[in-house]
């Protein structure tokens, strides 16, 4: 592949960036989850009903979620501080004592005998020799309730924390971590500094954060636009910038790649590097958030974070289960991957 002068200058500042990872600084919080796995070989037909049994073979726990997040930064290399709540059981601690061996700090995470940690848990079911493949998952959700005691520990944590700060990334599957309160020091935080949220039921309440993170079906319902085609692309991203006051907006589209919204500029479609054969979406909005954050922490723009982004999603949508990669796959995949000015 013949690389125009402008493409092979972009690559090396992008390759410059990712140097600079290992000395960037980014918060994340949000809801902290474990997605378990467990993997088994399918034998016989059971006696009690007429359903396979699977004869359990072994089973991992990995960080899901804002934990997710976490993990994508960790391998990437940086410096992250984790800022969430676990139930203190099993799935809750083996991640929890994971983050204490990796992070800076465990300041900000809460291991609490009064909830259950958010599990998502697979059966992963095959042959010996193949590709196992899911056959149903089991979420288990509980509300997370913090008392006041634990929010007013959070929130001068977060104060003594925010000015190492580079960036800070919020993780929002809903369960209720984020409190108005929380919110209210994330906005006031993100005045002056990188704020990257990732919300999955109320993008609204981030108003004036510095960038969101929406898929397609996210940013539909938020403008209330069906995206078909380009023009109502650009007429729903264009609407999520005003209505929420934020710098920029990067939709993503799954196989389709996406697109990068900032004020005041013409939107960027970023097309999908590599293959468009997806193996597993699990994370990939994370990993798109975990980059955007890291990239604008360590002084990237709007365009040179979402295309870091777009070469990592599509490395670890190319990995099954809950993935992450490191600054080397990154660096490779950006290889395969489009440039847009």
């Amino acid at each position: 592949m013949c690389l125009s002068v402008f493409a092979v200058k972009y690559m090396i500042k992008l390759k410059e960036i990712i140097k600079r990872f290992a000395k960037t600084r980014v918060g994340v919080i949000g809801d902290m989850a474990a997605d378990v796995y467990i993997y088994g070989k399918p034998y016989r037909l059971s006696r009690e009903a007429p359903v396979i049994v699977i004869r359990h073979d072994y089973q991992k726990v990995v960080p899901g979620g804002a934990a997710n997040t976490v993990n994508n930064l960790i391998q990437l290399g940086v410096r992250v501080y984790p800022m969430g709540i676990f139930g203190n059981d099993d799935a809750g601690v083996e991640v929890f004592n994971y983050f204490s061996d990796h992070c800076p700090s465990t300041a900000g995470l809460l291991l609490s005998s009064a909830t259950e940690t958010i599990t998502k848990t697979r059966i992963m079911a095959g042959d010996d020799h193949t590709s196992k493949q899911q056959v149903i998952r089991i979420d288990k959700e509980p509300r997370c309730q913090l008392s006041a005691d634990e929010e007013r520990k959070l929130l001068a944590y977060l104060a003594g924390l925010a000015p190492q700060l580079d960036a800070l990334i919020v993780s929002d599957y809903g369960y209720g971590f984020v409190t108005g309160k929380i919110l209210a020091f994330i906005r006031g935080f993100a005045r002056t500094r990188t704020v990257v949220a990732d919300s999955r039921y109320r993008m609204r309440d981030f108003k004036g954060v510095t960038i969101v993170t929406p898929n397609q079906s996210e940013a539909e319902e938020l403008a209330g636009i069906e995206i078909k085609d380009r023009k109502t692309l650009n007429a729903a991203g264009n609407k999520l910038l005003k209505n929420l006051g934020t710098k920029a907006v990067l939709i993503t589209q799954g196989n389709e790649g996406m697109t990068l919204f900032v004020r005041n500029r013409k939107p960027v479609h970023i097309p999908i590097c590599g293959s468009d054969e997806i193996t597993d979406v699990t994370g990939a909005g994370d990993t798109v958030a975990s980059i955007m954050g890291l990239a604008l922490g360590a002084g990237a723009t709007f365009l040179e974070a979402a295309h870091l982004s777009n070469a990592g999603a599509s490395v670890v949508v190319m990995k099954r289960g809950t993935a992450t990669l490191t600054p080397d796959e990154l660096n490779s995949a950006m290889a395969a991957c489009p440039v847009k000015k």
